[in-house]
């Protein structure tokens, strides 16, 4: 009776393997082959402009990388982006997901509305925010100083990072006040109540009780936007194309130049290693920090 109960369960597991093998198979083929093609390429001299230069480099491109000021100027714009948009979206998103949860008229509309720029494309919101908000002569931005008997600023000549972290934390901003207003729907309103009851103001309320509460969704925000956020790309391109110098230049945007403007195929699957190995840093220290939120 035993044997055959244990060979039901090993025909049981090899069924149930063969359904998931091809679904695995498949993942891990869309996983590992793009990376092993970039690491290859990474390790190879293969220049488009200069096909005859080819062959094993092993660790040039990267010694080359490394030594490169644009590189640790783009990692550093890169962090700069990060920080500055989780700090406004997080900030930002806790202060509206307060304010969205009291009672008043056109409530449902006013949501509607606050959360609707997260589902603009990227290109399209730069390009709006690029000639419609901050042109330097006809933006909105302009025509506002021009009220104020202030002169206009030419925000992506001026003021490039500003201008990108703006658009950016414009977009983002909804996606963090939709994960934290929907972590407000289970935040005990008695316990709300008994603490007002007990002479507890607005302040107190807020830091002592529904800070607390968001603590977990904060974290899962920071976690899912810092991984897109390592990645932003269109809205450089759209509005500065990495300028003036390198001031917008981040590091998806040097992969960029260095594959399709330089043409240097090994250099930028070098820089691609080097940006996975950063995420996937990112990545484990986030998920980490989500667990720990979690069992505390």
């Amino acid at each position: 009776m035993s044997k055959t109960r244990a060979s039901g369960r090993t025909v049981g597991g090899l069924r149930s393997l063969s359904l998931q093998a091809p679904a695995v198979t498949l993942l891990l083929l869309w996983m590992l082959v793009p990376l092993g093609m970039t690491v290859w390429f990474s390790l190879q001299r293969y220049n488009l402009l200069m096909p005859e230069m080819v062959g094993f480099a092993g660790l040039e491109n990267y010694e080359f990388l490394f030594t490169d000021p644009a590189l640790w100027r783009a990692m550093g714009n890169t962090l700069v982006l990060v920080g500055s948009v989780l700090t406004i979206t997080v900030v930002g998103g806790v202060l509206l997901a307060v304010l969205f949860q009291q009672e008043f008229p056109g409530r449902g509309i006013a949501r509607v509305l606050a959360i609707s720029p997260f589902f603009v494309m990227p290109t399209v919101s730069a390009l709006v925010w690029k000639n419609m908000m901050m042109h330097p002569s006809n933006g909105v931005l302009a025509w506002l100083a021009g009220v104020f008997g202030l002169p206009a600023v030419d925000w992506f000549s001026a003021l490039p990072m500003t201008s990108i972290i703006i658009i950016v934390a414009w977009q983002w901003l909804p996606f963090a006040l939709l994960i934290l207003l929907t972590a407000m729907q289970s935040l005990d309103e008695d316990q709300v109540e008994a603490a007002r009851m007990d002479g507890a103001g607005p302040i107190a309320v807020f830091f002592y009780i529904t800070l607390p509460h968001l603590k977990r969704a904060i974290s899962v925000v920071i976690m899912i936007q810092m991984i897109f956020l390592l990645t932003i790309f269109a809205e450089i391109y759209v509005t500065t194309s990495g300028g003036p110098g390198l001031a917008t230049t981040n590091l998806a945007f040097l992969i960029y130049m260095q594959a399709l403007l330089d043409f240097d195929v090994g250099l930028a699957s070098a820089g691609g290693v080097v940006a996975i190995i950063l995420a996937n840093i990112v990545a484990i220290f986030l998920v980490r920090l989500v667990a720990r939120n979690l069992e505390s």
